[in-house]
């Protein structure tokens, strides 16, 4: 579907794009950060043809592994497909970040100095589509006597303004850490990558948004995935984090059942 009139055209195509959307699985993937694309109206937002393409437009590598996650899991995967330098869905409206007029070190000049109006109309057109859509899907899951699970997935990049990150997935939890913490002692045991808990960002940095929005007030088992992108910066990397992350998902559910 389109969003709301105004900031897209018809040529810009739906903001919001659900796969497997009868998949069997509990567990409802969504990824905010999926595409890169450009509304039409905004052109190339004053910044150059590599900086679209790079980490600070979206989350590389994180739609391949949802995809294959939707597949082993029978799981329903909701994704965005327009960058987050024009709206960021993980965002709520009133965030000076939502629509970033600095990304990491580099100014995004189409979002200098916008005014209440033109944010609104962002939102309207990005945000609010892409949330009220997970809403109707956790209604028919709720409808369909399945209790949603609700598992974000993202990446980030290896260097953060100069900064060298070490650790390779990150496991992020808002107040309900249930799932992240059998995650991260499956983890722990299975080894293989260097996993941590709420690095490299943590709520106070904001990004717990849609779990905040949709999971924690109903109490829905929710986690957020952290993948250094340089791992799944190709077919066999995204191929075997997909199986890491499939494998520790499976084996927690399968043992929280009595809390799921």
């Amino acid at each position: 579907m389109l969003g709301k009139p105004g900031l897209l055209s018809a040529r810009d195509g739906a903001p919001v794009i659900v796969e497997r959307a009868s998949g069997q699985s509990r567990i409802m993937l969504i990824c905010e950060h999926a595409g890169r694309a450009i509304p039409e109206r905004l052109g190339d937002m004053g910044l150059a043809a590599d900086l679209l393409e790079s980490h600070i437009a979206w989350d590389p590598g994180a739609l391949a592994v949802a995809k294959l996650l939707s597949a082993a899991l029978d799981a329903t995967l909701v994704h965005q497909r327009f960058s987050r330098l024009v709206y960021d869905c993980n965002r709520p409206p009133e965030a000076a970040d939502a629509i970033p007029d600095v990304s990491e070190i580099y100014e995004v000049p189409a979002n200098s100095g916008l005014g209440p109006v033109a944010r609104a109309e962002r939102a309207e057109a990005l945000y609010l589509p892409f949330h009220e859509r997970i809403d109707t899907l956790l209604d028919e899951h709720a409808h369909a006597g399945r209790k949603a699970i609700i598992v974000t997935v993202h990446s980030f990049t290896p260097v953060f303004k100069g900064r060298k990150r070490d650790v390779e997935i990150g496991i992020l939890h808002d107040r309900d850490r249930r799932l992240a913490d059998c995650m991260l002692e499956r983890a722990g045991a299975a080894g293989g990558y260097d996993v941590r808990r709420n690095e490299p960002y943590a709520p106070v940095d904001g990004v717990t948004h849609t779990l905040r929005r949709h999971a924690l007030q109903p109490g829905l088992l929710n986690v957020m995935i952290e993948i250094r992108n340089d791992l799944i910066a190709d077919a066999a990397g995204q191929g075997a984090v997909a199986g890491f992350v499939a494998g520790l998902l499976s084996e927690c559910l399968d043992g929280m059942r009595e809390v799921a």
